[in-house]
């Protein structure tokens, strides 16, 4: 798989096509909304989903941790899908969470379904971590989350919607990690919102991801 370098104030990173960002220079793993535990969030409230969805994001991030060994991971919220969802992890996927965190010091950055589990925001070398885009201070580079961002795009049989980045100079909103997460257009008026210049779409590939311009994302639907 190869990953599409970026390069912003803080640094280097990369885009994996994973749907993660790699940060060489920290050697840091950034990953959102993984929403671990959404169907039996759903399951105690009559819903019915398959219970796997926690196993395979679980295997999902294992295979970036061995592919780029970070030294952290930087989860930026959301990480489950209720303030319950870790207790309820089963215990193979509690022991499999529980061996990411003892190899990797994992920063729990708190969202809206899970807050109270971590810090608020965390700001380090430049660049600042948080679920919610906020204010960007001069010289900084935001990385978040919450919007699940996806675009569409036109192939020669239908559309096809896939997760993305969508980034500017100052931001980068990082696609949904969870297996059960959905995903928000990016023609959509919050997302649009958060890049008035513009921007570029990264859309997610089985091998690679796919750059356009924000502003063309209409016109490939």
């Amino acid at each position: 798989m190869t990953a599409a370098p970026i390069h912003r104030a803080a640094g280097r990173f990369q885009l994996d096509p994973a749907g993660a960002v790699f940060w060489p220079d920290r050697r840091a793993l950034i990953v959102a909304d993984l929403h671990l535990e959404k169907a039996s969030s759903i399951a105690a409230r009559g819903g019915l989903l398959p219970p796997y969805d926690s196993r395979a994001t679980l295997d999902r991030l294992a295979l970036l941790l061995r592919r780029y060994a970070p030294e952290r991971v930087i989860a930026l919220g959301d990480s489950f899908h209720d303030e319950a969802g870790r207790a309820r992890l089963p215990a193979e996927e509690a022991s499999l969470l529980a061996r990411m965190e003892a190899a990797h010091r994992f920063l729990w950055i708190e969202g809206n379904h899970d807050a109270g589990t971590g810090l608020a925001e965390h700001a380090e070398a430049g660049a600042v971590f948080r679920h919610v885009a906020g204010p960007v201070a001069a010289g900084q580079v935001e990385f978040s989350g919450h919007f699940h961002p996806k675009a569409r795009i036109a192939t020669r049989a239908a559309s096809v919607a896939r997760p993305c980045f969508v980034a500017d100079a100052h931001r980068v909103l990082l696609p949904a990690f969870g297996a059960y997460a959905g995903g928000l257009e990016v023609t959509s008026p919050p997302i649009r919102a958060l890049f008035p210049r513009g921007g570029q779409v990264f859309l997610l590939g089985r091998e690679r991801v796919y750059a356009f311009p924000l502003a063309h994302a209409g016109k490939a639907a």
